[in-house]
């Protein structure tokens, strides 16, 4: 896939995702660990390409964006910060 389908593809799937995990905050579903990991794995992905983009010498400056912001959303997850707590306890 090249870097402007992939662009669309990646924010697709980031937007549906994160729709759905918003669909389901609204019916008190709460976050689990499978929506964790689904948000890890669409976040791998992206590094992924952008590794293979830089390697290629190719534009990944709104790719760097998008990881940044997910990378931001993805920390600020509570189930993700009630973990990092225990852990530390």
């Amino acid at each position: 896939m090249k870097g402007p389908e992939f662009l669309k593809f990646y924010l697709i799937l980031l937007l549906g995702f994160y729709a759905f995990a918003m669909f389901l905050k609204f019916f008190k579903k709460g976050n689990s660990k499978i929506a964790f990991y689904f948000m890890i794995i669409i976040f791998l992905i992206g590094i992924v390409k952008l590794i293979k983009g830089l390697m290629l010498e190719k534009p990944v400056g709104y790719l760097v964006v998008i990881l940044i912001v997910e990378g931001v959303i993805i920390l600020c997850q509570p189930g993700l910060r009630s973990n990092i707590k225990q852990k530390h306890i």
